[in-house]
């Protein structure tokens, strides 16, 4: 059975022909990937592999040396919630925040919730110097943010 949906594949395809070299469309294909299925598995990757022509191990290669793939073994909860390092958003209570978040959700960064619906992350910065403290929240910016109840339970109600 195929880790791959058919309009994943489409889609895939689609990038190569924007691209130079079928390579180049490794990010993009993990991503989409990760973003429909909240990991990326192995046969997912295998199959990334077959249709742009590289091995598994250049996949798996690309996927292991940036952060945020997660596989099969440790997928995406529903909400991706990054919380800002930089050193705007320390000043400004991130630190706290993090904490909080770490004691209200139970988990340590890079940990996904029993109840698979937070994975919390931790981000050097996330360009919203701005808006410090400021989260992302499945790709979404959110500045200022200092309660982590309210967030949790604002998260919570629109997800």
């Amino acid at each position: 059975m195929s880790a791959l949906k058919p309009e994943i594949v489409e889609k895939i395809k689609s990038l190569i022909l924007l691209y130079p070299a079928k390579q180049a469309v490794t990010l993009p294909a993990l991503h989409l990937v990760q973003d429909q299925e909240r990991c990326v598995s192995q046969q997912a990757i295998v199959e990334i592999a077959a249709l742009l022509e590289l091995s598994p191990a250049e996949i798996h290669d690309t996927m292991s040396f940036y952060g945020f793939f997660k596989t099969e073994l440790n997928p995406l909860g529903k909400c991706r919630l990054w919380v800002c390092r930089s050193l705007a958003c320390d000043l400004r209570g991130a630190d706290e925040l993090l904490n909080k978040l770490i004691t209200k959700l139970g988990v340590a960064p890079g940990q996904t919730t029993k109840d698979g619906f937070f994975t919390l992350e931790e981000a050097e910065c996330i360009g919203a110097c701005e808006g410090a403290p400021c989260v992302l929240i499945n790709d979404v910016h959110s500045h200022n943010v200092s309660d982590a109840d309210k967030l949790i339970d604002d998260i919570r109600k629109k997800l």
